[in-house]
């Protein structure tokens, strides 16, 4: 089936997440005392109420998964092409794996960014930003005209 207005946009959204969390991921990897991209020195301070000591591991879980796993699933949407080891991960079988997994990237983008705020890593703009992201990802994906796009008889 061709692409519809509601495709393209969930392509443009998940892409854009997966180079917004590669940038941030990497910079918090290089950098884990978050400083590099700009957060406050006291932003360590907030750490302690969450069981890192600064942001290495969740840069890296940044990087991974609402980075590189975004990417993959851009790639899918765009292309529908079948990767063997991801669509057994797939637990929708009548859906194209990059559909089901764009779904759950919105899903797991609210509970980081609820993880964020739990730990007390203070409310921002990015946070908010981030938060409309993942449940417009989220929407977007439940729209019958990109469920159509994605459809496997």
């Amino acid at each position: 089936m061709k692409k519809t207005f509601s495709s393209y946009l969930l392509i443009g959204l998940v892409f854009f997440l997966a180079i917004g969390a590669i940038w941030g991921g990497l910079s918090l990897v290089m950098d884990p005392s978050g400083v590099g991209i700009g957060f406050p020195p006291e932003i360590l301070e907030q750490l302690e109420q969450s069981p890192f000591s600064n942001f290495l591991v969740p840069g890296l879980f940044l990087f991974l998964f609402l980075g590189i796993f975004p990417m993959i699933t851009t790639y899918g949407l765009i292309t529908k092409r079948d990767l063997k080891w991801v669509k057994k991960l797939n637990p929708y079988k009548n859906r194209h794996w990059s559909w089901t997994f764009s779904y759950h990237i919105g899903l797991l983008l609210i509970l980081w960014i609820d993880m964020q705020l739990l730990f007390g890593i203070g409310f921002g703009i990015l946070h908010f930003v981030y938060s409309v992201l993942g449940v417009l990802i989220v929407f977007v994906a439940h729209l019958s005209s990109t469920k159509k796009v994605y459809f496997i008889p």
